[in-house]
């Protein structure tokens, strides 16, 4: 982590201008990295950055569209970040399966809804000699984490310490141990989910009490993931709960906490604002289901696929982005359907100075050569080597299907925000990379 903090900072004193599409009214919470504490007054172009002419644009992105070899299957928008105003339009209304670029929506909305400040918390409640272990829909809980861990983890250490406090400050020193896996109605799997999506290691079935994503190894992102969250949470809270003194009497069972009842102790999540970053620059579909149910929960939907998804769209119906239509908040299912339009105009909305709330999803985006889902890519023998530093962009990959979106500075220094979508058997991240980078390397005023 010091490593990579350092190299940041070297990062962005060569660069300069490669975070300079942080508004100025940015708030100032934790975040990933150095690069989203860049506090400093900017403007979404750099000092005398001229206006971007349609037709050089389209002419400069010619070419590469042509070579690309995607045909009928691309779909593209680019437009002005400042005004707003289109300058590339290729069936850019046409909705297309978005992939993980979904997680756009999922920030945007969960920011405007819940808030950038909520945390989720999890709780332990006392019902007699019993207690109970009660999931608020924090996927990023763990058992420990190591110091200095960004962003800092609720862990079931830091609850079952306090928990023993409080049940010895009671006079109680045994107990049974449930655990309510209840706040989730609903399938756990989403509609359009492939059944290779769970055991391949990409998601894990969805509930409101699991530890390190459902992975059997929390360091394996793409690792296999337990068959019951819920009670593999409940295993470590009962193991820890011992280290910490306290009996527990046989096995944990499943149990529903009574209504109203206060907690004895609790531990809350990092806030939603370093969870968006944290999704959007890993695209990590639990976290993203999480976001949206709590965006469900503030739009007083049901916390459910269905809900979430009908919350989202509302949100997003107020922002004034049309063109959108869910089935889920991770991107992984196959119903879902987004414009180009659509997502530069959620980048839009993200970037509006009125609304600094939700800034938080630029300052998620990964960037291009450097971090998250980018890091490997923009590299010089890729042939995008111009968007390395310049483009910030979440990406999508599905079998056949291939998305990005996200910011990019041209040649001019002007700031752009950018959708590119493709389909069929050519779909590839480079291909639209290429892409990206053409409109980088377009001094096209």
């Amino acid at each position: 982590m010091l490593l990579a903090l350092a190299m940041l900072t070297i990062f962005v004193l060569v660069a300069g201008f490669v975070v300079a599409d942080l508004v100025a009214s940015r708030p100032l919470p934790a975040v990933p990295y150095p690069v989203a504490h860049a506090q400093r007054e900017t403007a979404a172009h750099l000092p005398g950055a001229d206006p971007v002419d349609p037709g050089r644009l389209a002419d400069h992105l010619d070419d590469p569209m042509s070579d690309s070899g995607l045909g009928e299957g691309l779909s593209a928008y680019v437009a002005d970040a400042a005004t707003g105003e289109g300058l590339f339009d290729r069936d850019a209304d046409r909705g297309a399966v978005p992939a993980s670029t979904t997680k756009i929506a999922t920030a945007l909305t969960v920011l405007e809804a819940a808030g950038p400040d909520r945390r989720i918390a999890t709780d332990a409640v006392l019902d007699g000699e019993r207690l109970i272990l009660v999931g608020g829909g924090d996927p990023t809980l763990t058992r420990d984490a190591d110091p200095g861990t960004y962003p800092e983890p609720a862990t079931l250490d830091r609850l079952a310490e306090r928990t023993a406090r409080a049940l010895e400050d009671q006079g109680v020193g045994a107990v049974d141990l449930g655990y309510d896996d209840t706040l989730y109605p609903g399938p756990a799997t989403g509609p359009g989910w492939k059944d290779n999506y769970v055991w391949e290691g990409s998601v894990a079935p969805v509930h409101a009490l699991m530890i390190d994503g459902g992975r059997e190894d929390r360091n394996a992102k793409y690792g296999d993931r337990v068959d019951d969250p819920p009670r593999t949470a409940a295993d470590a809270f009962a193991d820890a709960l011992r280290d910490e003194g306290v009996e527990v009497r046989g096995g944990p069972e499943p149990a529903t906490a009574p209504d109203g009842a206060d907690p004895v102790a609790s531990v809350s999540s990092p806030p939603i604002s370093a969870l968006t970053e944290q999704m959007l620059l890993a695209s990590e579909n639990n976290v993203a289901e999480a976001l949206a149910r709590q965006t469900a929960i503030a739009e007083g939907e049901e916390p459910s696929f269905q809900g979430g998804s009908r919350a989202m769209t509302a949100v997003l119906d107020r922002l004034g982005v049309g063109g959108v239509e869910l089935a889920d908040a991770s991107g992984l299912s196959v119903d879902n359907r987004i414009s180009p339009h659509a997502l530069a105009d959620m980048l839009l909305a993200a970037s509006d100075p009125e609304r600094p709330d939700l800034g938080y999803v630029l300052s998620g985006l990964p960037t291009g050569n450097f971090s998250g889902t980018l890091a490997g890519r923009y590299d010089d023998s890729s042939g995008s080597g111009a968007g390395a530093g310049v483009v910030r962009a979440k990406t999508g990959t599905l079998s056949g299907v291939s998305t990005l979106a996200g910011t990019v500075y041209d040649a001019d220094g002007r700031l752009l925000v950018f959708a590119f979508m493709s389909s069929g058997d050519q779909a590839s991240g480079s291909s639209l990379d290429l892409l990206a980078a053409a409109v980088a390397s377009c001094g096209c005023s």
